[in-house]
């Protein structure tokens, strides 16, 4: 029962990603997008660029990957290799979409990024910006932390409370980062948010 309810919620989760796909395809968010941008920089002090920034680079490709590959390695009683499956699986969708839906980022002078590195999987570019690569690896890898979280006998109720209110704390900062910085537009992210959680729920079936 618990795998059928996964996948019913990753299949609603995919319907939503491509719902999102499509109305960004017909430039829909067009002024949504530019709006929440402004609003974001002009409600957020600007000495949060260089920790935002800092911070943008958990969400990368390398590093997300590594801290699964330490969860596997923390957890060899769950069958991790269907995480990694999907993880890889949501990336390619990701790049199609890159590739596929005329979607130019935020203009450079929404640009906030603060410090001078970024990882190798950040220059890949295609001039297009939907969905956010970081915002689907950072849904995917909340949830499965917070999966591992409920199916803990290790902590108490109150601790995993705790650990789940990190895991959204996480989330959030990394949601809001992305548009404070001018990486991403608002539809970036939340496209990248339902992708990278239909496929952690679709992973869940079998871990």
């Amino acid at each position: 029962m618990k795998n059928k309810a996964f996948l019913k919620v990753g299949l609603v989760l995919l319907a939503l990603y491509l719902i999102i796909l499509y109305l960004v395809g017909i430039h829909f968010f067009g002024s949504v997008d530019l709006v929440s941008t402004e609003l974001s920089q002009k409600v957020i002090p600007q000495f949060v660029n260089f920790p935002f920034s800092v911070f943008s680079l958990v969400g990368s490709l390398e590093i997300v990957s590594i801290i699964l590959l330490i969860l596997w390695f923390k957890s060899k009683n769950m069958n991790y290799i269907y995480v990694l499956l999907f993880f890889g699986t949501f990336h390619v969708l990701e790049l199609l979409g890159k590739f596929f839906v005329i979607h130019p980022g935020p203009p450079a002078k929404f640009f906030r990024y603060d410090i001078p590195f970024i990882f190798p999987s950040s220059k890949v570019s295609t001039g297009n910006s939907f969905p956010s690569g970081h915002m689907a690896r950072t849904a995917f890898l909340s949830i499965i932390i917070l999966y591992i979280i409920y199916r803990s006998k290790k902590f108490s109720q109150n601790q995993k409370r705790i650990f789940y209110a990190l895991t959204a704390v996480f989330f959030v900062i990394m949601f809001v980062s992305r548009i404070y910085l001018g990486e991403h537009w608002l539809s970036d992210a939340i496209g990248g948010t339902f992708i990278g959680a239909a496929f952690s729920f679709f992973s869940l079936i079998f871990l």
